[in-house]
């Protein structure tokens, strides 16, 4: 293992925007996913996520573990509106138990990432307000409003504040130039969801309505590096 770079293992990596956070922190990130979007743009592995963490000559490649596991949520992430991009699988199962059990089992630093409501504890919640994220409609402000539950092993610092009162939201969720009266409003194409998120190799809205803000993984990111370098 290259410790200059610390191997990351992105379970549930989709297009990609998790692993570019993490890869901003920096790590040599590898993706796992069974159906990936688009052009991802580091090591990719298709298979199964369960199947992976079963595997521990595999994981002993790995300094650390990211998880966004699927989840059937019951609550109001049913949703999607109100989900901001939380989007849940109508014929999925709730991972997240079985994921942790057996990253626990592994040992090694790991992070499992949801959306608010999943079952899981919230040890760092992030929203796009705490880091900048908008764009400007002519001389409105528009921020990005999305909230993302991290749970780990490791410590993840004091928990940010985020300011709702920036002025009214964009989200990626849905569809595009969606605009709910007196509820939110999403972004009018893939370019101005790009700008939103700090994302500016997707060209798909389903891949782009799905994704972590880069600068979400990469602020855990840093916390994660922390706990590998102290190992």
């Amino acid at each position: 293992m290259n410790t200059d770079r610390p191997r990351l293992l992105d379970l549930g990596c989709c297009a990609g925007a998790a692993s570019r956070g993490y890869a901003d922190a920096g790590f040599d990130v590898w993706g796992v996913d069974l159906t990936p979007r688009g052009a991802y743009p580091y090591t990719l592995v298709r298979a199964d996520m369960l199947d992976v963490l079963r595997d521990r000559a595999f994981l002993a490649l790995f300094a650390a573990i990211h998880a966004s596991p699927p989840c059937q949520a019951n609550t109001r992430l049913q949703h999607l509106r109100d989900a901001q991009g939380g989007s849940v699988k109508e014929n999925g199962h709730d991972m997240i138990g079985p994921v942790r059990e057996l990253l626990d089992a592994w040992g090694g630093p790991y992070v499992i990432e949801n959306v608010p409501g999943a079952d899981m504890r919230a040890d760092l919640t992030l929203c796009g307000t705490m880091f900048g994220l908008h764009v400007m409609r002519g001389d409105r402000y528009r921020p990005l409003k999305r909230h993302r539950l991290f749970e780990s092993n490791v410590g993840l610092g004091p928990q940010p504040g985020c300011d709702h009162a920036l002025g009214r939201p964009l989200g990626v969720y849905g569809t595009p130039a969606d605009d709910i009266p007196q509820g939110g409003q999403t972004c009018s194409s893939v370019r101005e969801a790009g700008e939103l998120m700090g994302i500016d190799w997707m060209t798909r809205w389903d891949d782009i309505k799905e994704a972590i803000p880069p600068a979400y993984t990469r602020h855990v990111g840093e916390r994660l590096m922390a706990a590998v370098r102290e190992r």
